[in-house]
């Protein structure tokens, strides 16, 4: 029954999964393993403090086990106990130092932490155990990306697509990824735009780069984010469904470009800007903005949340709420770019600043782009919006987390990729309240 439980645990069947785990425990409440897999069932659902619970009780179950503590040294990093993560992870290590994904884990507190030292050691022993184990490489690129070690870092970032639960880049294929070597007319590159939307903005530039060795291009891309990423030189055939997939003699991610490019600090495409408002769009947002909108007012776009599913966005996000300081600076207009279940949170808004949301009505990334045009500036967490205004050439303020990721690099409040991006940062103290006030006071400096 434990393992059935475990098997639709994994197959994300969890009411199937607590299920069995509740018959279990009704009989036999002290099974150590069974309430563990309650509280990783738990923290699944996204209720973090009554998961610690149910793992710490498995834990003085059954105190030995290198299993419970590995996972509880997530969950208290989740919560941002950072100091309770580190101890337990510890303990795991300890406890069976031969199992990689316990150095894989405090590697993350690390992470966390900004001791990327550490975070990169942790990650080198859990390879040492086992160097096919792709968290580990993953671990080292991000941390060696961060602080600007480019050339282990893209190396490393090839392990990315061998990560558990990440699906394949695209079906079975024969066909080889491309290494950079030039391809001659009528043999297709098929460049997969993979990972996040803000990612794929951010690759884009690339694909001119890819284009002069490759004449013939074909991209695989959300349709969202298509009208953006055929505005790019070079850009051949877009499509969003594999049946019409062309017959391509190599591929290669979007994500992979910079490695082959041997992108460094130095030498990151900035011919900013790389993407634009289409005119007829911006047109038709132009009349709507300046018909909603007060006459004289600063037009300040906004967007508070990424995607809930990003694996980071508990760090990254915020919420409305934390943009109060900005709605009581005279003279200003916000106008929400959100989009997702957090612009639910508009309709609880009572700010002195007229604040506009166009969520609803934003069909993809060109009605953003149009919208962006129309703004005097966007301030944004870490998100797509960010990224696309930073691509068009508009100043674009960034919210970063204590431990931001990697492409924003450390202790700097400038972006290499991203020159009229200006970032600012969370201090030690992992609060939004600091980061808020330094930009309201920017605002009206």
């Amino acid at each position: 029954m434990l393992a059935l439980a475990n098997e639709h645990g994994q197959q994300g069947r969890l009411d199937e999964a607590e299920a069995i785990l509740d018959r279990i425990l009704s009989g036999a409440p002290e099974t150590p393993s069974a309430v563990h897999q309650k509280g990783i069932v738990t923290f699944r659902r996204g209720r973090t403090a009554d998961a610690a619970a149910l793992m710490e009780r498995s834990i003085a179950l059954q105190p030995g086990s290198a299993l419970f503590h590995r996972n509880l040294c997530e969950v208290y990093r989740v919560q941002g106990r950072f100091d309770d993560a580190f101890a337990t992870g510890e303990r795991a290590t300890m406890l069976d130092p031969m199992d990689p994904h316990c150095y894989h884990n405090l590697g993350v507190v690390h992470y966390d932490r900004l001791a990327l030292d550490e975070a990169i050691r942790c990650a080198e022993r859990a390879l040492h155990i086992d160097p096919s184990f792709a968290g580990g490489h993953f671990g080292i690129a991000e941390a060696s990306l961060l602080r600007g070690d480019f050339a282990r870092g893209w190396a490393e970032y090839e392990w990315r697509a061998q990560l558990a639960g990440v699906p394949p880049l695209l079906p079975p294929s024969d066909r080889p990824q491309w290494d950079g070597t030039p391809l001659g007319h009528g043999r297709i590159l098929l460049l997969v735009a993979d990972q996040g939307y803000g990612d794929v903005i951010q690759f884009a530039r690339y694909i001119p780069w890819a284009a002069a060795r490759c004449p013939d291009i074909a991209i695989a891309c959300s349709r969202e984010l298509q009208p953006l990423v055929a505005q790019l030189p070079g850009a051949g055939m877009i499509f969003d469904h594999w049946s019409r997939a062309p017959d391509f003699a190599a591929f290669c991610p979007l994500s992979g470009l910079p490695r082959l490019a041997a992108t460094d600090l130095q030498s990151i495409p900035a011919e900013i800007p790389y993407l634009h408002a289409g005119e007829a769009k911006f047109a038709v947002w132009a009349e709507r903005l300046w018909a909603l909108l007060p006459r004289g007012y600063r037009r300040i776009g906004i967007a508070w949340a990424g995607r809930p599913t990003h694996r980071n966005d508990l760090r990254r996000s915020t919420r409305l709420a934390a943009f109060a300081p900005l709605a009581t600076i005279p003279q200003v207009a916000l106008v929400s770019l959100q989009k997702g279940p957090a612009q639910a949170e508009i309709g609880g808004y009572w700010g002195h600043a007229p604040l506009l949301n166009l969520g609803p009505e934003i069909g993809d990334f060109a009605d953003t782009a149009a919208i962006i045009e129309c703004l005097e500036l966007v301030i944004a967490v870490d998100t797509a919006v960010a990224h696309l205004a930073g691509a068009m050439g508009k100043p674009v303020w960034v919210m970063l987390p204590y431990a931001p990721d990697w492409r924003w690099l450390l202790d700097r409040t400038d972006s290499p990729w991203y020159p009229t991006a200006r970032l600012f940062r969370q201090s030690a103290e992992r609060r939004w309240e600091p980061v808020m006030a330094e930009i309201a006071a920017a605002l009206v400096s």
